[in-house]
């Protein structure tokens, strides 16, 4: 019996590499912590959630994000938003995840640096033990908040850091980086030497010129957004020769204004022009969207079938930061799928 395109993604072994740790809290949790926490700014009540997460543009997604992320206020709700997102994403048949987390975010409300962290490698453990996702960290700098933001996020990185912290990143408003372009240049250099890889966001909101540079001032190993490199072909070459990962999440672009209609989303077109595209799903509850449902996404509006679905689920695995023995794993379970769906 032939396998539906539904099943096979629901089946289909994932990886998620671009997927923030507030942004990931599901509407009943956010709700928990809104009634918990009243006069924060954030409803308390389903329905007007629901209307609170329709984004005008991203200043006003990232001013609805500020309000959410303030209602985390002790270690303890950072280790519930970790260990829900296991609990979500486990059904959809993902497996690993690299969760953005915001140090600073946590230092500005008085969290010490090393009960984060322990709340971190805790629910790192129980996200395996108890729902088989394995959870990896990045800490990103929120970019329009400049040195004291790169230093707290740096300090964390380098002096407290979680046991499964693999990488180093920036988000944020794009167009407020260029005033702290030294700063954010010498942050991500202290981190790489330390060994983290360089995963910063990168042409979401803005044009090729911050994709270039991340490239070529935080020597980025992997960019988060990445779509609007499609306008400068020296770009798009440089992109397509290097095979540099460029983590994609259609339904956040569309949400964010930053695209109009999801069928006019570049994925397609940088998958053609040779580009090396992870599929992932950013902010979920607050786009409406699942790990599984971008796949889906990827299926109804681009027309993408099994093979592509599977060569996008094999992109996440090869550009993960996993263990090579991990990543042949995952890559013998797609393919067993795959001929076993007879694709």
């Amino acid at each position: 019996m032939t396998m539906t395109t539904d099943a096979f993604i629901q089946a289909l072994p994932k990886v998620e590499l671009h997927v923030h740790l507030v942004g990931s809290a599901s509407v009943p949790t956010v709700l928990e912590l809104s009634r918990r926490h009243p006069g924060s700014g954030v409803p308390t009540t389903e329905e007007e959630l629901r209307r609170f997460y329709t984004f005008r543009d991203f200043p006003h997604f990232a001013q609805v994000y500020r309000a959410v992320n303030g209602l985390v206020r002790d270690p303890e709700d950072v280790a519930t938003l970790v260990l829900g997102l296991a609990r979500d994403l486990a059904p959809q048949g993902a497996r690993y995840v690299e969760l953005q987390v915001t140090p600073y975010a946590h230092k500005i409300v008085g969290m010490p640096m090393r009960e984060v962290t322990e709340a971190l490698d805790l629910a790192a453990r129980r996200s395996l033990e108890e729902h088989g996702v394995e959870m990896a960290y990045i800490f990103d700098i929120p970019g329009e908040y400049g040195e004291e933001a790169a230093k707290a996020t740096l300090d964390h990185a380098l002096q407290e850091p979680p046991a499964a912290l693999v990488g180093f990143g920036i988000g944020g408003i794009e167009q407020e980086r260029t005033k702290y372009r030294d700063i954010y240049r010498s942050a991500f250099s202290a981190a790489r030497a330390a060994g983290l890889h360089s995963v910063p966001h990168g042409g979401e909101m803005t044009g090729p010129e911050t994709i270039w540079e991340v490239i070529e001032g935080y020597g980025a190993e992997r960019i988060g957004h990445g779509i609007n490199c499609l306008s400068d072909p020296r770009l798009v070459a440089h992109l397509r020769e290097t095979q540099l990962p460029l983590d994609v999440c259609p339904t956040s672009n569309v949400c964010t204004g930053q695209i109009t209609r999801i069928e006019d989303h570049p994925l397609p077109r940088m998958l053609e022009e040779g580009l090396y595209v992870t599929l992932n799903s950013d902010d979920p509850p607050m786009f409406a969207t699942t790990l599984a449902d971008e796949y889906r996404v990827a299926a109804e509006a681009f027309g993408f079938g099994k093979e592509e679905l599977a060569l996008l689920a094999r992109n996440g695995v090869r550009a993960a930061y996993l263990s090579e023995e991990r990543k042949r794993e995952l890559e013998t379970e797609i393919d067993a799928l795959v001929t076993g769906a007879g694709v």
